[in-house]
């Protein structure tokens, strides 16, 4: 397996781990490490359907340690991957038929949108949203799960190696205690027009945000507009194409898409994108060309698109980091 705990921690600590001879028989599914640590994947200890059954599938008492070697029942390094690609995603909500039974509410509603007053779009989004105190995984407000994980390898390893300490990188420059990312998506042209007055407000408390900008149809980019935000020592990203909230509908569409975007990203010299809506699809990521993305939460309850990374650190999806 490759070294998750270097790719994280910057350590040169490598784990040993042996997973069962017999291999997973189970299909992917869900599974405790611990009361709080939902997990997805394979496992040979077996895996529930859904959430609500995983309680009967917790794996940490089947973690054993010989020859200075872990003996993991499921491999970590993919139930991470899992995870962060939002791989659960199909059984959390309800299986092929519950996904599509959601895309067609969607794909109606935005067929519709623009003639629609903002007061009833906001009606039809409180609906949409009305289960969100219900859902279970990933874990409001926020969702350690991949975090814990690493740090229950890299404990686990140096209980096996007999070590009390291990060198590693820090996080942050100069030993800051987190990083903040602020950022403002320009989804209408008043957002536009008082995005000066936003710059202002943003440099008097000694910030320098990311504007995400819709290239085409919501509104005109002058280069004057442009200029600015980067004069001002502000980031100008790319938002969507058009934010009509069918970017990851269709494959060979979102490639079209996705030529026009990386033509846009060019032209303004952007490094870093975000969808609209935070729609998203991890997989078709790769056509995308930016240093890196933005259209991934960490938990989506009260996003149109359920899910979330299970994750506040940055990760990389194929060349593009993703930050969370």
């Amino acid at each position: 397996m490759r070294n998750i705990l270097s790719e994280y921690y910057g350590t040169p600590l490598i784990p040993r781990v042996a997973y069962p001879s017999e291999g997973f028989k189970n299909g992917a599914g869900f599974f405790r490490f611990g009361p709080n640590l939902v997990c997805y994947g394979e496992c040979s200890r077996g895996v529930a359907n859904d959430i609500s059954n995983s309680e009967a599938f917790d794996v940490s008492k089947a973690i054993t340690i010989a020859n200075s070697e872990l003996h993991l029942p499921f491999d970590i390094g993919k139930v991470i991957e899992n995870l962060r690609r939002e791989r659960y995603f199909r059984k959390l909500s309800g299986g092929p038929k519950g996904g599509t039974q959601r895309g067609w509410i969607r794909r109606c509603y935005y067929s519709v949108r623009e003639l629609l007053p903002i007061w009833f779009r906001r009606y039809l989004q409180r609906a949409y949203l009305r289960d969100w105190r219900t859902l279970q995984f990933p874990h409001w407000p926020v969702d350690f799960t991949v975090d814990s994980l690493h740090e229950s390898l890299m404990r686990m390893t140096m209980i096996a190696q007999g070590r009390d300490r291990v060198p590693f990188i820090w996080f942050w420059p100069d030993g800051a205690p987190s990083c903040l990312m602020l950022t403002h998506d320009v989804e209408t042209a008043a957002g536009r027009d008082f995005c000066p007055s936003l710059m202002d407000i943003d440099v008097s408390h000694g910030f320098r945000a990311s504007f995400q900008v819709v290239p085409e149809r919501r509104y005109k980019v002058p280069d004057s507009y442009v200029n600015e935000i980067r004069t001002r020592g502000f980031e100008f990203n790319v938002h969507d194409l058009n934010h009509d909230g069918r970017l990851f509908e269709e494959k060979t569409e979102f490639l079209r898409r996705a030529k026009k975007i990386n033509e846009y990203a060019k032209k303004y010299e952007a490094r870093g994108f975000r969808s609209g809506a935070m729609y998203r699809n991890q997989d078709w990521f790769e056509a995308l060309e930016f240093s890196y993305d933005m259209s991934v939460p960490n938990v989506a309850h009260l996003e149109p698109q359920r899910g979330g990374c299970c994750t506040v650190m940055p990760y990389f999806i194929g060349k593009i980091l993703e930050l969370a």
